[in-house]
């Protein structure tokens, strides 16, 4: 929708053709007019909401794995459940889920004390003593220090430091052997213990694996099933939200129609000479100027051929409609021009003089008003022509 600005200014300084000086009626068109303004700003903002959001979506749309294709098939056709829905089940599985990781880690914990509690395990208990046993180059060749007592405090951790899920356990556990491994020769004790006792945990660990590989590939799934959920119901919230815009834009449409058909049927009509001096005004145009006016024409009158290589424009034949569209049209494609190639002499004065010519006609059919103002079908034919071309704005 174009935008109106300047319409009310417009309406407020005209008169109307079969009563001057009618204020009351003015009055009335203007607040018809600024109540209309109010509605196009507010539909503005919802059709800016709108749009920002799929850009968002298309900006941001994540790489579709299989699981979440999976679910948008499953999901294609339910009922969509409300946000406020979606947060109550999406706390209910976090909840779920976090009770199924802590029998994970009780379970990884029996393993962990079985390790522990082997008796080749002490030299894992605690941080290896740097200083104490002189190992200078320890931190150069072991980069994050790890060892039994440090994973037992963060699995019993309960102020948000522990482990989030059993992989970041096992992960710790394994580093601690291989740390023993790098730091210590083949044919060291330390090393052949860490290297015995990496074995037995791995295989303790394969059993559990199953288990831990069920649960990630159960919360993929959920995770990618609430994230669709979401996203189906952030569409369907903006989807209403467009049909209510195109229904309120409708009416916008409407009233404008409305408004302009009492604006028409209250304009006085075009006189012979502002016919003569339109029809002289018209031969003034660009080219491209030109067909767009006689597109114009050919909106109300669908025998005018626009397109062809010569036309006879009968300034007679054409509806108060046409007439004043044109009129405007011409107004402000000649100021266009003027500004444009700066010549601002011989295309200002012919303007005068169209002007002076309109004000003089206007001084004889209506003597009580020397100062007659542009006609109220001037301001509403303006929207008109804007939105089926596109022109510069007034000075």
């Amino acid at each position: 929708m174009e935008p109106m600005s300047g319409l009310n200014q417009d309406l407020g300084n005209v008169g109307l053709g079969k009563a001057e000086g009618d204020t009351v009626e003015v009055e009335g068109l203007n607040k018809t007019i600024d109540d209309i303004l109010q509605k196009v700003t507010q539909l503005e903002q919802k059709l800016n909401d709108v749009e920002q959001f799929y850009l968002t979506k298309d900006n941001n749309q994540p790489n579709t794995s299989k699981s979440i294709s999976i679910a948008k098939e499953k999901l294609k056709d339910r009922h969509v459940a409300s946000i406020e829905k979606q947060q109550q089940d999406a706390f209910h599985r976090e909840e779920a889920a976090g009770r199924r990781m802590q029998e994970l880690k009780r379970q990884f914990a029996a393993i962990f004390r079985q390790i522990t509690q082997h008796k080749w395990a002490w030299p894992f208990m605690h941080p290896v003593d740097v200083e104490g046993l002189g190992l200078h180059d320890y931190y150069e060749v072991i980069e994050k220090p790890m060892d039994f007592s440090t994973i037992k405090n963060k699995m019993d951790g309960k102020d948000g430091t522990g482990y989030r899920n059993v992989r970041e356990i096992y992960a710790d556990v394994r580093l601690v052997f291989k740390n023993a491994m790098k730091y210590n020769d083949e044919r060291d004790d330390v090393h052949v213990m860490a290297k015995s006792l990496l074995e037995k945990f791995e295989e303790k660990w394969l059993q559990l694996l199953p288990k831990v590989m069920e649960e990630e590939k159960r919360q993929e799934e959920e995770e990618a099933k609430a994230q669709l959920d979401m996203q189906l119901t952030q569409e369907a919230v903006q989807t209403n939200k467009a049909k209510e815009l195109r229904s309120e834009l409708n009416e916008v449409d409407m009233q404008l129609e409305n408004l302009r058909e009492t604006v028409i049927q209250k304009c006085r009509k075009m006189s012979t000479e502002e016919k003569k001096n339109l029809g002289t005004a018209l031969t003034r145009l660009s080219p491209e100027d030109l067909c767009k006016a006689l597109e114009i024409v050919a909106e109300n009158n669908p025998s005018f051929h626009a397109t062809a290589q010569e036309v006879d424009l009968d300034m007679d034949a054409q509806s108060e409609l046409t007439l004043w569209r044109l009129k405007v049209f011409v107004q402000e494609s000649l100021k266009a021009a003027s500004r444009s190639s700066g010549d601002m002499g011989g295309n200002n004065n012919n303007n005068n003089d169209d002007n002076n010519n309109e004000k003089d006609n206007s001084n004889k059919k209506n003597k009580n008003n020397p100062k007659r103002k542009k006609e109220i079908c001037d301001a509403l034919a303006k929207p008109a022509v804007k939105r089926t071309k596109k022109l510069p704005p007034n000075t």
